[in-house]
């Protein structure tokens, strides 16, 4: 198999198919592995290196795609698609709406390992991880991410930037609001609904309804008192 030899200038980066990943943290190497497994699976997108605000990481290489630079520096390289594969969410609806309004074109990462019912809609930046099933009826928003193993069962509806974490169980019918952080292997059972930037424990199990900026956890899952995950 030939060596893939990754674009290093800035002309090779213009000149590149490419799509960007916002982000060089643990998720963006999880995205990044996404992109190459796609790749591998289709022959198109081809992910083409990371922007990161950490000056250590600069000029550093993961899975094989380097650093290329801060994220302010997106307008520069220019790329044919972006990504942002950041795990907090406000900061992910941040620079998500930021690029949306310098014109990027917004990608999404589908790991071939992942179910997706053929009627399900999906919103721009979605990551749908390795083991994901997404069943039918599902309506997926802008910018979320369904992590590893997670299951959306049908006809449940996601808003935007929210966060499925890896073993999640959601029942069908669920309701998640926009920038909703369901914790790692938290299960909610069928028709609830969660408010807006809403946080779920790890491990809880959700059986009522709850409104927007609470944390909830345990079994069945209550309030903690704290609002927007203090």
């Amino acid at each position: 198999m030939a060596r893939t030899v990754w674009p290093t200038t800035m002309s090779d980066l213009i000149r590149a198919s490419s799509i960007l990943i916002v982000g060089a943290g643990g998720h963006a190497r999880v995205v990044a592995d996404i992109l190459l497994r796609a790749r591998e699976a289709s022959g198109s997108g081809e992910p083409l290196g990371y922007l990161d605000d950490e000056p250590n990481l600069a000029g550093q290489r993961m899975l094989g795609l380097p650093v290329l630079g801060a994220i302010s520096e997106i307008s520069e390289v220019d790329p044919d698609a972006a990504l942002v594969a950041i795990g907090d969410n406000h900061r992910r609806a941040e620079i998500f709406n930021h690029l949306l309004e310098l014109g990027q074109v917004i990608a999404a990462a589908i790991h071939p390992g992942a179910i997706v019912a053929p009627d399900v809609a999906l919103g721009r930046g979605v990551m749908i991880c390795a083991g994901a099933v997404v069943n039918t009826g599902a309506i997926v928003g802008d910018d979320v991410i369904l992590n590893t193993g997670c299951t959306v069962d049908h006809h449940c509806r996601i808003g935007a930037h929210s966060h499925v974490a890896p073993g999640v169980h959601l029942g069908g019918n669920v309701n998640v609001g926009e920038g909703v952080l369901v914790g790692i292997g938290a299960s909610v059972i069928p028709h609830r609904s969660l408010g807006d930037w809403a946080i779920v424990g790890a491990g809880a199990v959700v059986t009522r309804n709850f409104p927007a900026h609470v944390t909830v956890v345990g079994v069945p899952a209550k309030e903690t008192g704290g609002q927007d995950g203090c």
